[in-house]
């Protein structure tokens, strides 16, 4: 009796470690795609209590926005280049005890030239890998050289018009024989709203992606092209990870969700596990 206790406890446990091996052995962690939170998704908060909620949804990386609150003990103080060194500390510190890292900030656009030594310095002393950011075409060859000096990448967004990036053919344009760590930080939700075909964007730029902020809206037929939750809109998100998956993207997929400020957890815990059950059938 006692022996067939032992075998029925040992086949239990051996069962719950699989269960635990398939939970986390997802096709997105085979492909090296990494989750991770705009935390503008979360501006009505603190940094603080994006941190937690990044926690809650399971997702272990955030890219935080300049001018982000921080709160806490430190109050309105924003996350940005002035940052002293024992702020700097703390943060990282808070942020693995919640078992999330800061691997970018952005979207960062200068308002002088001298702003971008102070950023890349930033980055290094946060050990953040890249920077979301629309410089000013001026400033391309000091970007250029920051990047291979820190060793930093340098993920291009694509605000609406007037940005300098709004259509994909500018953007290569801006970056033709520059760098391999300069690149697109894609929003696909900005070229549809914009009436680019987000599909024919992603196979323009081909290699040259570094990182996204991922979504999906309703038509913008309605008027209100707001964000919904992932495979409900027009962005035709399995497509888009396809061509993701040929041209072998590696890299953060930042959820930026931008509709239902106060309460979107919901919506995004959905997204995540649309966006889970189609990296499962992919790989």
């Amino acid at each position: 009796m006692k022996r067939q206790l032992t075998i029925f406890l040992w086949i239990c446990a051996y069962t719950m470690f699989l269960f635990s091996v398939r939970a986390q052995g997802t096709g997105a962690n085979e492909s090296d795609w990494k989750l991770a939170i705009q935390s503008y998704t979360f501006h009505r908060f603190t940094l603080v209590e994006a941190l937690d909620k990044t926690a809650e949804l399971g997702i272990k990386y955030i890219e935080v926005y300049p001018g982000h609150k921080l709160g806490g003990k430190w109050g309105d103080r924003p996350f940005d280049f002035n940052l002293d060194t024992q702020t700097q500390r703390e943060l990282k510190a808070m942020s693995a005890s919640k078992g999330v890292k800061i691997v970018a900030t952005g979207v960062f656009i200068p308002s002088v030239a001298s702003d971008w030594p102070k950023l890349f310095a930033f980055a290094r002393s946060m050990e953040m890998e890249m920077i979301t950011c629309e410089p000013s075409l001026a400033d391309w060859d000091e970007v250029e050289k920051l990047a291979e000096q820190y060793g930093i990448r340098v993920a291009v967004h694509n605000h609406p018009q007037p940005s300098s990036y709004w259509n994909p053919s500018l953007l290569l344009d801006a970056i033709s024989g520059r760098s391999k760590l300069i690149g697109s930080c894609a929003d696909v939700g900005h070229w549809r709203r914009e009436g680019l075909n987000q599909l024919d964007c992603l196979n323009r730029l081909k290699s040259r992606i570094i990182s996204f902020h991922f979504k999906d809206i309703a038509s913008p037929e309605t008027g209100d092209p707001h964000d919904v939750v992932w495979g409900t809109g027009v962005l035709d998100v399995e497509k888009m990870m396809e061509i993701m998956k040929e041209q072998q993207f590696k890299g953060y997929i930042s959820i930026e969700y931008e509709y239902n400020w106060d309460n979107s957890l919901p919506e995004i815990k959905k997204s995540i596990e649309y966006f889970n059950q189609v990296t499962e059938r992919m790989f």
